[in-house]
């Protein structure tokens, strides 16, 4: 029987350290067709996207209200053509009010696993790649959580290093699910950094001890792994598009369309000319201008035929995002294995049991990031309660409650009122439209209706929650590279070096 999500993640919790009980809320939309995964490929691949939203909220005592320590928005392409998918992780945010330590670790390793390891993974697809870029920030998901004083979120190279010892375990857990015959290889770049200096940067945060080593580069140019988007009939149309996915919020796709949309050498093209009158001696050349017409969608924008691969990571390390004084780190991982013939014979687009639709996803995620605020302990608890009766709420076909006011003072206090969260919160940032042409939506008709929730998705899918009662975990002796959410950092080694006095010579 194929294990769900919600189970997975509940299962991946039970080993957190301390006597916790964890409640647990896992969104996955049914698929929809996507034609942003590679805009710049000609002809685009079909390519089917699933957004997946999770939140813990942590209870302490049975009696204390809930508060949400940790969420994680995330995507999933499948790609029919070349048997692959790809699981694009997009933010990982806590609130800092969860009991030490924290549990997302364990949330991400579970969330990578139940997609990497072919025994769990719900869509049919013989390769995964699993793509994200770390960027230390003070918030992600949880708006104003950084006014806690209790968060204290991970720095740069900290980050980095988090992100490859979580990802280094997920290889080594599937590699012993599958008896090592899954064939897994682990990329990673930090821009602006050679390789000898981001293995000893990372390595003197935390080593990272695995079964499959690390590469410093990009996966483009290995082929024991097949990519995404499948190669056109014409070699001259292969280009820098046919290589890099694009993401929403990601550095590389607001790069890939900068170079999409870099104008030709020659300068400014003088204008078509016109049509000219039947019947004129014109017309010849109008009818050997219209195959030039009609070529124009096969032409390479840009500069994307002449940027290679290596180029662009190279010209990456000069971008804003990049040289902002932060270290940031673009990691990817191909894990490739014949997955079982159970699910061969399922649409792509057929929708699975417990899925939602995108646009309750998108009402949760937009409630969240918009309207709720986790400054306090009582606003973060306010707002837990808020969007999990909202949750429950869009489940059973009932309008979620109103976000909470920020201010409780009447209106005739001779004083002046705070502001609304909706006016205090600013937007979401999104991804600016792409340049140099309008994008088409894919208007072909989907043949599987949205899928309709009820109280027993809610149960069966969506919600669950866990008791544990494991050994504290012990406290800390110094050692480098503390996980997500634990105590202060340990005093660095200072060596003390004596000043040696220079003898004076007799006779002097």
């Amino acid at each position: 029987m194929q294990v769900n999500l919600r189970d997975h993640l509940l299962n991946g919790l039970r080993d957190v350290p301390g006597t916790r009980e964890f409640h647990l809320h896992v969104l996955v939309s049914s698929p929809r067709k996507s034609q942003d995964l590679y805009p710049f490929a000609t002809p685009r691949p079909r390519a089917y996207l699933q957004d997946i939203l999770v939140l813990v909220s942590e209870q302490k005592t049975p009696d204390a209200p809930r508060v949400f320590t940790t969420a994680i928005e995330a995507s999933v392409f499948n790609v029919p053509t070349t048997s692959c998918a790809i699981l694009y992780v997009a933010k990982v945010d806590t609130t800092g009010q969860s009991t030490s330590p924290s549990p997302a670790a364990a949330l991400v390793q579970s969330l990578l696993t139940y997609y990497a390891d072919p025994a769990t993974r719900p869509i049919s697809a013989d390769h995964l790649w699993i793509h994200l870029f770390a960027r230390a920030q003070s918030q992600y998901l949880f708006p104003n959580s950084a006014d806690y004083t209790g968060k204290r979120p991970l720095g740069d190279v900290k980050l980095c290093a988090w992100w490859q010892r979580v990802l280094s375990q997920v290889a080594s857990a599937v590699s012993a699910s599958t008896n090592k015959e899954a064939q897994i290889r682990l990329y990673y770049v930090l821009p602006g950094f050679s390789q000898l200096e981001a293995e000893h940067s990372l390595r003197r945060v935390a080593p990272t001890p695995t079964d499959s080593p690390w590469v410093y580069g990009h996966p483009y140019s290995q082929t024991d792994i097949p990519l995404p988007c499948p190669k056109p009939t014409t070699d001259p149309l292969r280009n820098l598009g046919h290589f890099i996915p694009s993401f929403d919020d990601d550095p590389k796709s607001r790069f890939i369309d900068e170079i999409a949309c870099t104008p030709d050498a020659d300068g400014i093209r003088s204008p078509p000319r016109k049509r000219a009158r039947r019947g004129s001696h014109a017309d010849d050349s109008t009818k050997d201008a219209a195959p030039t017409r009609e070529g124009k969608e096969q032409r390479v924008l840009g500069d994307l035929a002449k940027v290679s691969t290596d180029e662009f990571w190279e010209r990456m390390s000069f971008r804003q995002e990049c040289v902002a004084g932060a270290v940031t780190g673009f990691f990817a991982i191909g894990i490739s294995c014949v997955a079982s013939a159970r699910r061969s014979g399922i649409p792509p687009l057929a929708p699975l049991p417990g899925q939602v639709s995108s646009q309750l996803n998108k009402r949760v995620l937009s409630t969240l990031m918009t309207k709720l605020e986790f400054s306090t302990v009582e606003r973060a608890v306010k707002a837990t309660e808020t969007l999990e009766d909202a949750i429950r709420g869009l489940c059973e076909g009932m309008v979620p409650i109103p976000p909470p006011r920020m201010s409780t003072t009447r209106d005739t206090d001779r004083r002046t009122p705070e502001p609304e969260a909706s006016r205090a919160l600013l937007a979401p940032p999104m991804t600016p439209p792409r340049q140099g042409r309008v994008h088409v939506a894919d208007v072909s008709p989907n043949p599987f209706p949205e899928p309709v929730t009820s109280l027993e998705t809610y149960h069966s899918h969506i919600y669950g929650s866990i008791s544990m009662h494991n050994p504290a975990l012990a406290p800390k002796t110094g050692e480098a590279g503390e996980k997500l959410g634990a105590g202060s950092e340990p005093a660095p080694h200072v060596t003390v070096l004596a000043v040696r006095k220079k003898k004076k010579r007799v006779g002097e």
